[in-house]
């Protein structure tokens, strides 16, 4: 009997080693986020977008010269011929500066543009400018 005992002793001793090496090989991290270095994606920067001019007018807008000239548009898109409406159509989308409000329908502003040119747009111009977010929806 006393031949088994050093090999069980032997055994026994093995086992526990192993089984410590185990609970250690569980605590490695492969994916240390320190140890990596991120390479950057192909292709172009990311530019942040120009923050739009508020309060503008969009294209499609009518800015007339005189309060009586929105009039007279007003009633020549109703049909009503009232003779040649001094207006002029917005193309691209212009920053201006409320001026006066007569209503929601009638709003006196001022381009602010090397001109200054002031009139008369029927466009109703909220106080504050849309979210952020909205014009990523386009």
């Amino acid at each position: 009997m006393r031949v088994f005992t050093p090999l069980w002793l032997l055994a026994l001793a093995v086992s526990v080693a192993a089984s410590g090496t185990a609970a250690h090989a569980q605590n490695i991290i492969f994916d240390a986020p320190g140890l990596i270095i991120k390479k950057p994606g192909a292709g172009l920067p990311d530019v942040k977008a120009a923050p739009l001019a508020w309060p503008r007018l969009d294209p499609g807008a009518a800015l007339c010269r005189q309060e009586s000239d929105l009039e007279r548009l007003a009633a020549r898109r109703l049909g009503n011929e009232d003779g040649p409406a001094n207006c002029r159509i917005i193309t691209v989308p212009t920053a201006v500066t409320i001026m006066q409000r007569n209503g929601p329908g009638r709003t006196r502003v001022r381009l602010t543009d090397a001109a200054n040119v002031t009139g008369w747009t029927d466009v109703w111009l909220p106080e504050k400018g849309p979210p952020a977010n909205a014009t990523a929806r386009r």
